[in-house]
């Protein structure tokens, strides 16, 4: 098994730089309609833009110091992507997860360490994140790390429910 460059671990996931040939990883996670539906486009990857994506994750990570990163179960499989990355001049959360580990709260955990690793690496003094309208689960998971609903943003064609979170809005931890 190849070495992992780890950028961040919680006791469930291990966030960790992509390697050149994980492309067809970021296909699959984006095959079925079920992954797509809430994405621009709408419709399942090709491997072409999997493999434009990773390039772009890439070009991020070295530009910006942080990107979409692949997502590694505690057993080393691969779970989906999470991470923060520039968006029109501003930092963006965003996840996605493969269907079969939906509903076991890894979309919040990974979040919320994001949100706790972007605020102690002071890379800016907040982000934001947007869903598809219809895509509640991924809404409670951004109220449950705090961000706060903000006005609604087009993303191609579709009005999609904005949020922001602050390093003064953060939660104080115990």
């Amino acid at each position: 098994m190849k070495e992992q460059r780890i950028i961040l671990k919680t006791p469930r996931l291990t966030f960790a730089m992509w390697d050149e040939g994980d492309a067809i990883l970021v296909q699959q996670l984006h095959t079925t309609m079920a992954m797509t539906r809430y994405l621009p486009g709408n419709v399942p990857w090709s491997l072409q833009k999997a493999e434009e994506r990773l390039r772009g994750w890439f070009e991020e990570q070295a530009r910006d110091g942080t990107t979409k990163y692949k997502l590694l179960a505690e057993d080393g499989s691969f779970v989906g992507r999470a991470g923060i990355s520039k968006f029109n001049e501003q930092f963006k959360l965003g996840y996605s997860l493969r269907e079969e580990v939906w509903g076991q709260g890894l979309a919040t955990e990974a979040a919320s360490v994001l949100a706790d690793w972007f605020f102690e690496r002071e890379l800016a003094s907040g982000f934001i994140a947007f869903t598809h309208p219809e895509n509640i689960a991924s809404q409670r998971v951004l109220r449950k790390i705090g961000m706060r609903e903000r006005a609604p943003i087009l993303i191609d064609g579709v009005l999609d429910t904005a949020f922001e979170l602050t390093a003064d809005m953060r939660p104080a931890k115990l």
